[in-house]
């Protein structure tokens, strides 16, 4: 297939990689013209990838005349800005036939759309021929090749296993799946949980409450997902559970980093200014709260993370609430 990513940070880079690898035709496009012709000429994107060369088959350009006329086109995008990089580029992405893969995870924050809501929207292309690719896959490890399990998800099936057969490698397994609101909603707010974990890392607290976390964390994600037409096993998978597991531990993850400063006592605009790559579960956390308190949808979470973020709460006194709201049974 004729292949387009269009984002060309280290996880579009690493799809590109793989897209390349499977015998595609692939152009990777960046945004800034100085950073594509960097890594035109070194074959190597040093600022998130360093060490992991780019194949010379690899088209990579600034030019959007380059993306016309491709079958699959990939948004690696950080989610706030894919509706603007869309408007920019759309005359020059085809509008026939063609398959478009979103690779971001996060919920658009003026219209709490999905980011395949946001391409269709944006494209005017019908949404079943758009497909959310999720799961825990940090780039710098998929890009090394270390085993990695992902799900493809699209209200119409045949094209997500289209885009499962573009992607799958023998260290690259991808799913397929139906289930496009939960594989997107379940990638969206596991980055809202993970900062919070990195919150009880910074601040001290141990392993029972991190687990605590992780576990309320995904009933919330999960009361939610259902509320808004998600399948509940969806939460259970790759998208739900697994990467929730992987962002709220991993060293690789943003989104932990940044509540780990924050448990620390930094403010969240200092730990912003300082980040050469974005943490979705920041805006996440705005749309979250939104999308729970318009679908009156219990996420406590969600609130006070919310809370220490935009309001600056104490992330000891969030605990405290969340660890002293009236008793009540188990429930999902």
């Amino acid at each position: 297939m004729k292949t387009a990513v269009i984002g060309a940070g280290g996880w579009g880079t690493t799809l590109a990689r793989i897209l390349d690898e499977r015998g595609h035709h692939v152009t990777l496009w960046s945004r800034r013209e100085a950073f594509a012709e960097t890594l035109r000429r070194s074959r190597e994107n040093a600022a998130y990838l360093p060490s992991i060369k780019i194949s010379s088959s690899i088209e990579i350009t600034h030019e959007a005349s380059a993306l016309e006329g491709k079958d699959l086109y990939v948004f690696a995008l950080p989610s706030q800005a894919t509706r603007e990089v869309i408007r920019e580029l759309s005359s020059h992405i085809s509008h026939t036939n063609a398959v478009y893969v979103s690779a971001s995870k996060g919920i658009e924050k003026h219209t709490l759309f999905r980011v395949t809501e946001v391409i269709s929207d944006a494209l005017g292309v019908d949404a079943s021929r758009t497909v959310a690719l999720s799961g825990p896959s940090h780039a710098e490890e998929v890009a090394r090749q270390v085993p990695t399990a992902i799900v493809a998800a699209s209200t119409e099936h045949d094209v997500a296993r289209e885009v499962q057969s573009a992607f799958l490698l023998p260290y690259f397994r991808v799913y397929s799946s139906s289930d496009v609101v939960g594989v997107e909603l379940a990638a969206a707010l596991k980055n809202v949980i993970a900062i919070c974990a990195g919150i009880t890392d910074g601040a001290g607290f141990g392993d029972n409450t991190k687990a605590a976390l992780m576990t309320r964390g995904l009933a919330e994600m999960r009361r939610l997902g259902i509320a808004l037409g998600a399948e509940e096993h969806t939460f259970s998978g790759l998208a739900g559970l697994g990467d929730l597991v992987v962002t709220c531990s991993s060293k690789h993850s943003r989104n932990r980093s940044v509540g780990e400063q924050i448990g620390r006592g930094k403010k969240l605009s200092e730990i912003l200014e300082g980040m050469k790559t974005i943490a979705e579960g920041v805006s996440t956390a705005e749309s979250a709260k939104n999308l729970a308190e318009l679908h009156k949808i219990e996420m406590p979470i969600v609130q006070e993370t919310y809370k220490i973020l935009f309001e600056n709460k104490d992330p000891r006194q969030a605990t405290n609430d969340l660890m002293n709201r009236d008793a009540k049974a188990e429930r999902w």
